[in-house]
C-alpha cells in the first residue's frame, strides 16, 4: 500500500463501482420488489471513500448510454458483451439521483467512456499541479498514474502509485497502453495477440520497452509465440487505439468547478426510505457528512497596517520584488466619480497582506502617512507594466486610481472575470468565490460598518477593524488567482475569451463610465408630465369599467374587483391560496378579451417607465460633469452580455413610442453626433448557420423579424402582421432559451 496522500481531486469510476456493487452483493430488493443492492452498495462505497479522503474537488463519472468513438474505430468493439440485466439497468437512474443529492458533481458525457472523462480531468489537474486519486477497480486506468495521479481500489484499500503499478503488473504506467494492447480484452472484444497473457506481455515490454520496438524486432521472437505475434501484427495498431484513454475530452466542468456541495438530506431521506435502508437512514439522523469539502490548511496570516515610513519602505520593496501583487482600494462610495480614496491594501503571497490607510477620519484616529507623498511613491509601481497585478472587480479600482491620476498598468488580472469565464452561472463576488474555491468565510462589510441608515462609511471605521478587513480582501484576491488561473491555462478557448475580450474590455468600460452620457433634462421633464396625463386617463378608464375607484397598484383591491365583483376566471393562485393578479395572469385575461386587465397592464408599463426613467434620470445627472454615469457589469448575465445599473440604461424600450421618446433625451454634446451600432440577431444567425434549420434560414434570407416569425409558427398566426407584441416577447424567450439552456 502506498504512502498516505491527501489528494486535491478525487475521481470516482462510477461505472466500475456500479458493476462491482451489483456482483459483490446479494440481489437485494425493497418491499415493492424493486432492486436496490447496487444502489446501496455504491452509496456505501462513496460514503466510505469520502470519510477516508475528504475531497477538495471531486467527480463521480459514469458511462453514458449509446455508442462511443471506439465503436466508430471498430464496429465489433464490446460486441460480445451481453445486455445489462434488467434489475441492474433499473437501478442506474435512481443511483445517479442519489449521487447528486449527496452533493457530488456527476459527469456522464456522450460519445466517450467514463475512463476518458477521468483521464481528461486527471490530465487537467496534473497541469495545474494538483494531486489526483482515482477510485476504480479497472486496470486500464493504471496508464494515467504518475507522480501526481494515484489509483485506489476501495474494495481492498490498495493504492497504486508508479511503483505500485510496476509491482502489480510488472510494467510501468507509461507501458500500460502497450501492455493492454498486446493482451487484448475478451470482455471489450479488443483483438490483441491471441494467447498473449500478462506474463508474456510484461516480458516483451521488459525486453523491448515499447510496442513499436517489439514490432520492429518481431523476427527476433522465437518459437510458436513469435509466429503467433508476427501473424497478428496488423491488429496491434487498432488494439492500441482502443486501449488508449483520451485526455482531451470537451467537458461541461473544469476541475475547479468540481467542489462538493452540501448534501440535500431531505431528498436523500426520500431515496433511502424507498431503498428501505435503515443504515443509510440512520446516517442522516446522526448527521454524518457525505460530502464535506477539504479545507486546505489556512495560510499563516501576517496582516500589517502601514502607519510609518519604515513599514512603508519595507512594503514598497516587497511590491517592487513581487511576482504578483493583489490590490484593492477602500473608499467612501460605490460611485467611482463620487468616491474618496480612504486606503489601499496589497498582498504578495497567501496570508501576507497589508493595509495602507490614507483618509480615515474619526476621533482618536492614529497619524496616517501623507496621502500625496504615498501616492507619488506608489505611482511608478502601479504604472509599471512589468509587474503583474490582480484585483477583484478591478474596473472599480481602475476608476478610483484614475481619480488620483494613476493609470494602472501591467499584466492585469481580475478574479471576478476569471471565475465568470470558467463558469458564467452563479455569483462572482469575493465572498461567494472565497466560499466556493477557498472554503473560507470572509469578513463582510456590514460586519464592521453596520447596516441601514446607520451604516458607517469606510473612513469612519476604526483601523483596528478596517485594516484586517481590507488586508483580507487583497489576500483572498491573491489566493483566488492561484486557484482560478490554472483552470484557464488548460482551456485555450476560455483563455482566449478571458485574455482577448474580457480583460481588454475593463479599461474601455471604465472610460465609458467616467465619460457618461448627456441627457436633455427639460425633455425628460416634459415626457414625465405627458406620462402623468396618460396614467390619469388610464386610471379613469379603469374606474369606469370597475364601477368604482380603487388603487391600481393594490393586488388585494384588484383581486376583489376581478374575481368577486366582475367574476373573471381564476387563472392561478398564490402560495397562500389567494387568486393571483401577477403580470402573467393579467396577460392571460387580457388575451381572452377582458378590458380591465389590459388597462392595468398598460398602466403598470407606463408607471414603470415614468418612475425608472423620466422621473429618475434627471436626478442622476452628476453636478460636476452634467452627465449621467451608469455602471457596466461584465460578470452578471449567463449569456455573456453586459448589463448596467445605477441607472439601468439597457432596458429602455425601443419598439414603443414612449420608449423612443425617452431615448430621444440622450443627446450628444454640441458639434457631435450619436452613432448606434448593433449586430443584427447575431446569436440567432449563428444558430441558423449551425443548425441549418429551414425556418430560421428562410426568415433571415427574407429579412423577416425572426422573433415574429417564431411567434407566427408557435401561435399559428396567419402572418407576421397578426403577431401581437406579447406573442413576440414569448417567442423571443423561446429563441434565446433554446440557445442558452432553457
Amino acid at each position: 500500500m502506498c504512502g498516505v496522500m491527501q489528494p486535491d481531486l478525487i475521481l470516482v469510476d462510477g461505472s466500475s463501482y456500479l458493476f462491482r456493487a451489483y456482483h459483490a452483493l446479494p440481489p437485494l430488493t425493497n418491499s415493492r420488489g424493486e432492486a436496490t443492492g447496487a444502489i446501496v452498495g455504491v452509496v456505501n462505497m462513496l460514503r466510505k471513500l469520502l470519510t477516508d479522503y475528504p475531497p477538495r474537488y471531486i467527480s463521480v463519472v459514469f458511462d453514458a448510454p449509446g455508442k462511443t468513438f471506439r465503436d466508430e474505430l471498430y464496429s465489433a468493439y464490446k460486441a460480445n458483451r451481453p445486455p445489462l440485466p434488467d434489475d441492474l439497468r433499473d437501478q442506474i437512474a435512481p443511483l445517479l439521483q442519489a449521487v447528486e443529492c449527496m452533493g457530488l458533481p456527476l459527469l456522464v458525457v456522450d460519445g466517450v467512456e467514463a475512463d476518458d472523462v477521468i483521464g481528461t480531468l486527471a490530465h487537467q489537474a496534473d497541469q495545474m499541479g494538483l494531486s489526483t486519486l482515482i477510485s476504480t477497480g479497472d486496470k486500464d486506468l493504471a496508464q494515467l498514474v504518475n507522480e501526481r495521479v494515484t489509483l485506489i481500489n476501495t474494495m481492498t484499500d490498495v493504492r497504486l502509485d508508479r511503483q505500485g503499478v510496476m509491482d502489480k503488473y510488472a510494467v510501468w504506467p507509461e507501458q500500460m497502453i502497450d501492455y493492454l494492447a498486446l493482451m487484448g480484452d475478451s470482455a471489450d472484444n479488443i483483438p490483441g495477440i491471441p494467447k498473449c497473457g500478462p506474463k508474456t506481455a510484461a516480458k516483451w515490454l521488459a525486453t523491448y520497452t515499447t510496442l513499436d520496438n517489439l514490432v520492429a524486432q518481431a523476427t527476433d521472437i522465437k518459437g510458436k509465440v513469435g509466429e503467433n505475434l508476427r501473424a497478428h501484427l496488423e491488429q496491434l495498431a487498432l488494439s492500441r487505439q482502443l486501449t488508449t484513454i483520451k485526455c482531451d475530452v470537451p467537458l461541461p466542468h473544469q476541475v475547479t468547478g468540481l467542489q462538493p456541495r452540501p448534501a440535500d438530506t431531505d431528498a436523500l431521506r426520500i431515496i433511502y426510505q424507498r431503498l428501505e435502508s435503515r443504515r443509510l437512514l440512520a446516517s442522516l439522523e446522526t448527521h454524518e457528512s457525505v460530502a464535506t469539502p477539504v479545507v486546505a490548511a489556512a495560510p499563516v496570516v501576517a496582516y500589517q497596517t502601514i502607519l510609518d515610513a519604515a513599514t512603508f519602505a519595507t512594503w514598497k520593496n516587497k511590491l517592487q520584488q513581487a511576482e504578483l501583487i493583489a490590490l484593492d482600494t477602500e473608499t467612501t462610495s460605490l460611485d467611482t466619480l463620487q468616491a474618496e480614496l480612504v486606503g489601499l491594501s496589497f498582498a504578495v503571497a497567501a496570508g501576507q497582506a497589508a493595509y495602507l490607510p490614507l483618509g480615515h477620519r474619526y476621533a482618536g484616529v492614529p497619524q496616517q502617512l501623507a496621502r500625496d507623498w504615498v501616492l507619488a511613491q506608489l505611482r511608478p509601481i502601479l504604472q509599471d507594466a512589468r509587474i503583474l497585478k490582480v484585483g477583484q472587480n478591478l474596473k472599480y479600482d481602475l476608476g478610483i486610481l484614475a481619480n488620483e491620476g494613476i493609470q494602472l498598468q501591467g499584466a492585469i488580472h481580475d478574479t471576478m472575470l476569471a471565475s465568470y469565464v470558467l463558469d458564467s452561472l452563479g455569483r462572482h463576488d469575493m465572498d461567494s468565490l472565497a466560499e466556493r474555491y477557498l472554503h473560507h468565510t470572509t469578513t463582510k462589510f456590514s460586519d464592521i460598518a453596520g447596516k441601514g441608515a446607520k451604516q458607517l462609511t469606510f473612513d469612519q471605521i476604526p483601523l483596528e477593524q478596517a485594516a484586517p478587513y481590507a488586508a483580507e480582501d487583497a489576500d483572498i484576491t491573491w489566493q483566488l488567482h492561484q486557484v482560478l488561473w490554472p483552470g484557464l491555462v488548460v482551456e485555450p478557448d476560455l483563455m482566449t475569451l478571458y485574455a482577448e475580450l474580457e480583460m481588454p474590455l475593463i479599461p474601455v468600460l471604465s472610460r465609458m463610465e467616467r465619460t457618461g452620457v448627456m441627457v436633455d433634462r427639460a425633455l425628460l421633464q416634459a415626457h414625465s408630465m405627458h406620462l402623468a396625463e396618460q396614467l390619469h386617463e388610464l386610471e379613469q378608464a379603469a374606474y369606469r369599467i370597475a364601477g368604482r375607484t380603487f388603487n391600481l397598484n393594490s393586488p388585494k383591491q384588484i383581486g376583489e374587483i376581478f374575481f368577486t365583483e366582475l367574476k373573471l376566471p381564476v387563472i392561478s393562485k398564490t402560495p397562500k391560496g389567494v387568486p393571483s393578479t401577477a403580470e402573467s395572469v393579467l396577460q392571460a385575461l387580457a388575451a381572452d378579451g377582458h378590458a380591465l386587465p389590459e388597462l392595468i397592464l398598460q398602466h403598470r408599463s407606463l408607471a414603470k417607465l415614468k418612475s425608472t426613467y423620466t422621473d429618475k434620470l434627471p436626478q442622476r445627472i452628476n453636478p460636476q460633469t452634467g452627465r449621467v454615469h451608469t455602471s457596466y457589469h461584465q460578470a452578471v448575465t449567463a449569456t455573456g452580455r453586459l448589463s448596467s445599473s445605477d441607472p439601468n440604461l439597457q432596458n429602455i424600450p425601443i419598439r414603443t413610442e414612449v420608449g423612443r421618446q425617452i431615448r430621444q433625451a440622450f443627446i450628444p454634446q454640441p458639434g457631435w453626433k450619436m452613432l448606434a451600432a448593433d449586430y443584427s440577431q447575431i446569436e440567432l444567425r449563428i444558430m441558423a448557420h449551425l443548425s441549418q434549420d429551414v425556418g430560421l434560414c428562410q426568415a433571415f434570407a427574407e429579412g423577416a423579424d425572426i422573433h415574429a416569425a417564431t411567434a407566427a409558427e408557435v401561435f399559428a398566426a396567419d402572418n407576421l402582421a397578426a403577431v401581437t407584441p406579447e406573442q413576440r416577447r414569448a417567442a423571443k424567450a423561446i429563441n434565446f432559451g433554446l440557445i442558452y439552456g432553457m
